[in-house]
């Protein structure tokens, strides 16, 4: 039977400071609701970089690594790309951002690495849901992430819509655990990723937490940054209207944080999935996103 358990980690681990790259009621924000939306970090011209980098992975997987191109259930339209910060620079580049970087640490108190990178697309017409879930349930269980010290960053590289099947996300959802029942079968990435029917909550809690704290959906231009806690449940709709939506997704995971064996599972989730090396922190860069200057 599901049962929500009490949340034992911090949410901000970090006291603000007036050196802390977000203010005091972002902060404030992040720590009671479990997502933040940073408007206005990049230019037009760093936009415009990330945008063309999309477009050319998505034009040529078969240049990418495999295993790390998700096709849509059914069709084969692409989905995800996954390790994205592996096979290219632009986003590599990205993910060690000043901008995203620093706040990660701040938000986390630590140093940080990449857990997970990936390129999401939802195509028009076809893009299907990703159904809700807490990423920190996966992580813990399949992949042996020890604490909830990590979020995500959500980078539009399309104009999020209330109709283009935003994120969605039940704030306040990440001050408990919930758990899922059932048992994770074997090598069962190889379905999540398409389509996630094992690890999901169940409708009765799904609607308590839906009626206590409310749905949120945060929509915004290309560059806008959606931030989140590895706990809060999120989700999103199908897209069937004309309009494509696509996000650059990074993981950061404290370095402290680093992937045990898995909480759940006999066998772990594969690299390119959850990192299970030696953490190789992040050394934040501060400049504008170029040619010129990628790393």
């Amino acid at each position: 039977m599901a049962e929500f358990l009490p949340r034992l980690d911090p949410v901000v681990h970090s006291d603000w400071n007036a050196d802390a790259p977000i203010s005091m009621e972002q902060a404030a924000q992040f720590d009671r609701d479990g997502y933040l939306v940073m408007d206005n970090l990049f230019s037009d011209e760093e936009i415009a970089f990330l945008q063309r980098e999309a477009g050319r992975l998505l034009a040529d997987p078969d240049a990418l690594e495999e295993e790390t191109v998700i096709s849509e259930p059914g069709s084969r339209e692409i989905r995800s790309i996954f390790r994205i910060h592996a096979q290219s620079q632009v986003v590599a580049r990205l993910a060690a951002d000043r901008r995203l970087a620093d706040v990660a640490r701040f938000l986390l108190g630590d140093d940080v690495y990449i857990h997970q990178s990936r390129l999401n697309y939802k195509p028009g017409f076809r893009g299907k849901e990703f159904y809700w879930h807490s990423d920190f349930e996966t992580w813990h269980i399949e992949d042996g992430m020890p604490r909830m010290r990590a979020l995500s960053m959500s980078v539009l590289l399309a104009e999020n819509t209330a109709h283009n099947g935003p994120l969605m996300l039940i704030p306040g959802s990440h001050r408990s655990f919930l758990t899922c029942v059932g048992e994770t079968p074997e090598d069962h990435y190889r379905m999540s990723l398409k389509q996630q029917e094992y690890g999901v909550p169940d409708e009765d809690s799904l609607a308590e937490l839906a009626h206590k704290h409310g749905i949120v959906a945060p929509t915004g231009k290309p560059g806008s940054v959606v931030i989140f806690d590895c706990n809060i449940m999120h989700g999103s709709n199908g897209n069937i209207t004309p309009f494509p939506r696509a996000n650059a997704f990074l993981v950061y995971n404290a370095v402290s944080n680093r992937l045990a064996a898995p909480f759940g599972v006999d066998k772990p989730r594969p690299e390119f999935i959850a990192a299970r090396g030696e953490p190789q922190p992040i050394v934040p860069v501060s400049g504008p996103l170029a040619e010129e200057v990628l790393i």
